[in-house]
């Protein structure tokens, strides 16, 4: 992995990786404009002849090893950049002979050769990158410039040819510095965390960078310092803010037991944190990774612009060859303004502007999320998202709290609350079900001791069975003891009923031959899911449907609390699937929201899968297409809105680039527009380009 200093154009990224790839000993180069990272996977002999490769294309390489150099990003940019200095020599030289040709206060020998150094001092790297991208087998915009500029001059036009050098550099030079801060936008995240910390050793306390703690150290976390390590809190309650990482606006209270994550701040109490992951490991260390991988995933816009561009600027060069030699050798037209005409073309027919439209905003729009707490996997993801019609949501852990509560217990056939929280208990302490776990905290709560079970196993979508004292315990909903295991409940239809209509999630406990006990639990709405969902409508969602295992009941009641959202009950997870088809069939693009794991499959389905609470939970993390990193529904309805403007912007950006070509082109046509003219449009264009996607690292929620 190395980063890399000065890449500034996505066309410089392509030939750079070019070039790095044909070395014998790589296997493969890939560089990610967006970051200015490149991979290289290599024999183990290849370090050396990569950084002179990267070296002779006008950048510096800098390996990287997961965490940034003590040094890196900290000097100026007229000094990590190495355009910014000959830039600004060229133009000072420029100006000069300018100055000196408009008073004629010099001799002309002495302003052309003013000019041909602004040419030299700023073409040098120019001409040298557009030679160097030829031997690639590439043919680029610096080449393009390259035979603009000599050709001017080979007709005597040098100041129009120092003026194309001059400004060709300038826009560059710009370019680098707009693209430089919209990545310190994410290497920003980097600063959150702590380049060392407190730590007790085996008895010992003592500072230690964070490359250096090892997993199981104890970190000591003084009021308001910034927690340097993932870990799990052994000592201490304080609350911590955690919006760096997740976006959230309240301080989270941590105690014993409490995860914790690097990069967030302590507030006021003292914490002690058991470390459970090493730097390069942690959480804030694979948001940035992550982050810089989803901002190397080409959006499909991106993909079509540059396999156009791929065969545009060649063409573009032949054209311009054509404009130069027909008229004269086919017409008998005078060689000299035909040949300045074909300068024009190579000029404005530059794709610049057109390359850098899509990339840019992509990697501001992924940025601007990751910095609010949404991780966004790439820019297919993020025009995915703007094209969305209906959200489906998962119920439990996403509108709901996903932390339920018995709210009654009906023995049956004569026996106790005592003997069937026992059974029920030992089963439900083995399956991680939300309502199973509200049925163990209930039987802690009174005190009943968990029965001893044998032969665990969970059915999915509908609940659970085990061997308790020698007899084979099932427990789940009704409509799988009724319609799998033919038990009867229509003697508790009544009272199932009942339970259903309040909203409540309705358990039944029984052997094979008949039920034991009936078991509700209700699990309240998050405080912002029904705002949320108003939010969604606002932004232009059209439908918002609940997909859940619930009953009907349950899930009426739920929706009704809702605000009336549509919702599909007592779904298994393959009717999740079908549930999520049905919609796309009906609405074209949908997204479905769920906790990554539960979901797998309706997420997997979706236009666009959207993990909650990802922070914790590594699977989320990694399957998710996005991934609220809080348990917050409001980010929802900013990641949508941030979406959908990323996609406008990016439709203006490329339509405001073809508009300038055909405009200068016809303008050429007419002989109504001069060299400099040209370089300036070409220029101006990919400046407001840029400008323009930057434009949405300024959203917030």
């Amino acid at each position: 992995m190395y980063r890399i200093e000065g890449m500034d154009c996505a066309d410089c990224a392509r030939k750079l990786e070019k070039r790095v790839g044909a070395l014998a000993t790589v296997r493969i180069a890939s560089v990610n404009y967006g970051a200015a990272k490149m991979t290289v996977i290599h024999d183990g002999t290849a370090g050396e002849a990569v950084m002179q490769t990267v070296k002779q294309a006008g950048y510096t390489a800098i390996a990287d090893n997961g965490t940034l150099p003590g040094t890196y990003g900290e000097q100026p940019f007229w000094k990590r950049n190495k355009k910014a200095v000959p830039t600004a020599v060229s133009g000072a030289v420029f100006l000069v002979a300018w100055l000196l040709a408009s008073t004629k206060v010099a001799p002309e020998s002495v302003v052309t050769l003013l000019y041909v150094a602004a040419m030299v001092i700023g073409g040098f790297r120019i001409a040298r990158t557009g030679i160097y991208g030829l031997k690639s087998g590439t043919i680029g915009m610096d080449l393009l410039m390259t035979v603009a500029a000599i050709g001017a001059g080979c007709i005597g036009q040098w100041e129009e040819g120092a003026a194309v050098v001059v400004l060709f550099s300038l826009g560059e030079t710009l370019e680098a510095y707009t693209m430089d801060r919209t990545r310190r936008s994410i290497r920003g995240l980097m600063d959150l965390s702590p380049k060392e910390a407190l730590v007790r050793r085996q008895g010992s306390e003592m500072k230690l960078p964070t490359g250096q703690i090892e997993v199981g150290d104890i970190l000591l976390v003084k009021p308001g310092e910034k927690i340097a390590m993932d870990g799990m809190v052994i000592q201490g309650t304080s609350s911590v803010n955690q919006a760096p990482i997740t976006g959230e606006s309240v301080p989270v209270l941590k105690e014993t037991g409490s995860e914790a994550f690097a990069g967030t701040i302590n507030g006021e109490g003292a914490l002690e944190i058991r470390v459970t992951r090493r730097v390069e490991d942690n959480t804030l260390s694979r948001i940035i990774r992550m982050v810089e991988d989803a901002q190397a995933q080409k959006a499909p816009s991106q993909r079509f612009i540059d396999a156009f561009a791929k065969y545009y600027t060649p063409a573009v060069l032949l054209i311009a060859l054509g404009i130069a030699v027909i008229p004269a050798l086919a017409l008998g037209q005078p060689f000299g303004p035909w040949f300045y005409r074909a300068l024009m073309m190579l000029v404005v027919s530059c794709p610049c502007a057109l390359v850098i439209s899509t990339p840019v905003s992509i990697v501001s729009a992924i940025g601007n999320a990751a910095r609010h707490g949404v991780l966004i996997k790439g820019g297919a993801y993020l025009e995915r998202l703007g094209a969305v019609e209906a959200i489906a949501f998962d119920k439990t852990g996403t509108l709901t709290a996903g932390v339920p509560e018995v709210t009654e217990c009906i023995p049956l056939g004569g026996r106790t609350a005592e003997e069937v929280l026992t059974i029920a208990g030992g089963i439900e302490a083995r399956s991680g079900h939300p309502v199973g776990e509200a049925i163990v905290r209930k039987a802690k709560q009174e005190g009943v001791p968990l029965a001893d079970i044998a032969d665990f196993a969970a059915v999915p979508g509908r609940g659970a069975k085990a061997q308790v004292g020698g007899s084979l315990f099932f427990i789940g909903s009704p409509r799988w003891f009724v319609q799998e295991l033919g038990i009867s409940l229509e003697s508790l239809q009544g009272e199932l009923e009942r339970l259903e209509s309040q909203g409540n999630t309705v358990m039944v406990l029984g052997t094979a031959k008949e039920p034991w006990a009936v078991f509700a639990a209700s699990d309240e709405l998050r405080p912002n899911s029904r705002t949320a969902l108003e939010q969604l409508r606002a932004a232009g969602i059209r439908q918002a449907v609940m997909l859940t295992g619930d009953n009907r009941g349950t899930a009426e009641a739920t929706a009704s609390k809702l605000g009336g959202i549509a919702y599909r009950a007592e779904l298994l997870p393959q009717d999740k699937v079908t549930a999520v088809r049905e919609l796309m069939h009906e609405h074209g693009h949908v997204a479905m929201v769920g906790d990554g794991v539960n979901d797998a499959p309706a997420l997997a389905t979706a236009t666009v899968g959207i993990a909650m609470g990802a922070a914790g939970t590594d699977t989320a993390l990694e399957t998710a297409d996005v991934a609220l990193m809080a348990d917050d529904l409001s980010k929802l309805a900013y990641t949508v809105q941030l979406s959908r403007r990323a996609l406008r912007i990016i439709k203006q950006n490329i339509a405001f680039s073809l508009l300038v070509k055909a405009v200068f082109l016809a303008l050429i046509f007419f002989g109504a527009s001069t060299l400099w003219l040209a370089v300036l449009a070409d220029t101006g264009s990919s400046l407001i380009v840029i400008a323009n996607g930057m434009r949405l690292l300024r959203i917030k929620p």
